[in-house]
């Protein structure tokens, strides 16, 4: 028998990660960097145990939205228009085109503020910088270029590791809290926990993963839709679980990192106000050392390059499939102009709102927690499509990604009732 060397598995490896992976990293955007360093300062390791609910619930949804469009060779966006009326879909539409909108212009003024922390510069026109250079990626690097310096930049994550390893962590008291919570349920704590859960399970990823998975089938030329291919066919549905699986570990890991590094640090510190990315990485410098400020701030500018284009591409993607439109990032602008045309203004948009008098502390909160809202109906109608033969053949959802996905459902939806009830 001839050994297969160990670089072998691994490159075949990376290469079975693509979709899953860019999405569970680009979940960590600036905006979750500080709703979870929210989480840690203020509540210490008190939060801990959303990782353990989230992990579990957001790669089972994530897994639903990948599986439409693999199987179907269509969005989500697209499998909805043609499922049900129109003006549920133009609904969904628009609430993901305003949470994607703020929660870009968001990320933007974080990296922004990142970029003025380490040069001093103002930071509202690296923000425009920022926007500029990932207009420009989208727009003029094909498809299976670009994913590959997504996939690169999904490295700069780990920067939140090393700050976790340099951070003096209790971990006794951190597993502790990690599985027994210790936290009053207030006004504050809830709406925090929505955020959270909104940060996490986000909107955007549903349909931007959809997408992907259509964007594979197309960069493949032997690929089609499993839908036309014969029920054995489930090499791909195997590949999809694994993407799905390590993406979304990576991304509730970090998001753990976080909220460890900022418990250890600010909150054993008495900081316990921390309302921005920016903020946290400014107030870890006296705490935890320059280097981990560097690091922190870094990785927020880094999380903000990979996050916003999949931001603004759902948003595109959603809109076009909805319309019909010709849509993808391996066309040139000029092919496919409404496409484009969409993620140019989700993104001047997204400058706009940097260079605006809102509040950008308040801001990345609360796209956090629109998420969270919005999330809802989307996951409802994703379920439903999951579970019909008539969209998905004989690849419907499996048992347990249907009862993982709507306990999903549930369980957003209960917070965000929870929420509007302690208001």
């Amino acid at each position: 028998m001839v050994k297969v060397p160990p670089r072998v598995h691994e490159a075949a490896l990376l290469r079975r990660l693509g979709p899953g992976l860019i999405t569970g990293a680009a979940d960590d955007d600036p905006s979750g960097i500080a709703t979870y360093s929210q989480a840690g300062a203020r509540y210490g390791y008190g939060l801990l145990w959303t990782m353990l609910l989230t992990y579990p619930l957001m790669a089972a949804i994530q897994s639903v939205a990948a599986r439409i469009g693999r199987v179907t060779g269509q969005g989500l966006a697209a499998n909805i228009a043609e499922t049900f009326p129109k003006p549920v879909m133009w609904v969904l539409v628009l609430l993901l085109f305003a949470a994607n909108t703020i929660n870009i212009g968001a990320d933007l003024a974080a990296m922004g503020a990142a970029a003025e922390l380490l040069t001093g510069q103002p930071s509202h026109w690296y923000g425009l910088a920022f926007g500029a250079i990932s207009l420009l990626l989208q727009l003029f690097v094909p498809y299976h270029r670009y994913v590959r310096i997504l996939k690169w930049l999904t490295l700069v994550l780990f920067a939140y590791v090393a700050v976790v390893i340099m951070a003096n962590v209790d971990w006794a008291e951190a597993l502790t809290r990690m599985f027994v919570p210790d936290i009053r349920l207030d006004a504050q704590a809830i709406t925090l926990i929505v955020a959270v859960f909104g940060t996490t399970i986000s909107p955007y990823l549903f349909f931007w993963q959809s997408s992907q998975e259509v964007e594979e089938i197309e960069d493949e030329p032997d690929a089609e839709p499993l839908k036309d291919l014969p029920p054995d066919s489930r090499e791909e549905l195997k590949r999809i679980r694994l993407d799905t699986l390590v993406g979304m570990g990576f991304s509730n890991a970090i998001a753990l990192a976080i909220m460890i590094a900022t418990a250890a640090t600010l909150h054993a510190s008495g900081q316990t106000n921390i309302e921005s990315a920016a903020q946290a990485a400014e107030a870890l410098r006296p705490v935890a050392g320059p280097f981990a400020f560097v690091l922190f701030a870094v990785g927020i500018i880094g999380t903000g390059l990979l996050a916003v284009p999949v931001l603004a591409g759902s948003t595109a993607f959603a809109t076009a499939e909805g319309q019909g439109w010709k849509c993808g990032l391996e066309y040139k602008p000029w092919q496919a102009w409404g496409f484009y045309a969409v993620i140019a203004l989700a993104m001047g948009m997204g400058v706009l709102i940097d260079f605006s008098p809102i509040d950008p502390i308040q801001a990345l909160v609360w796209s956090a927690v629109i998420n969270g809202v919005v999330a809802v109906p989307i996951m409802a109608v994703m379920m439903i499509l999951a579970g019909r033969t008539s969209v998905m053949g004989v690849f419907t959802a499996t048992p347990v990604q249907l009862v993982l996905g709507w306990l999903a459902t549930a369980v957003m939806a209960a917070a965000a009732v929870a929420m509007f009830v302690v208001w």
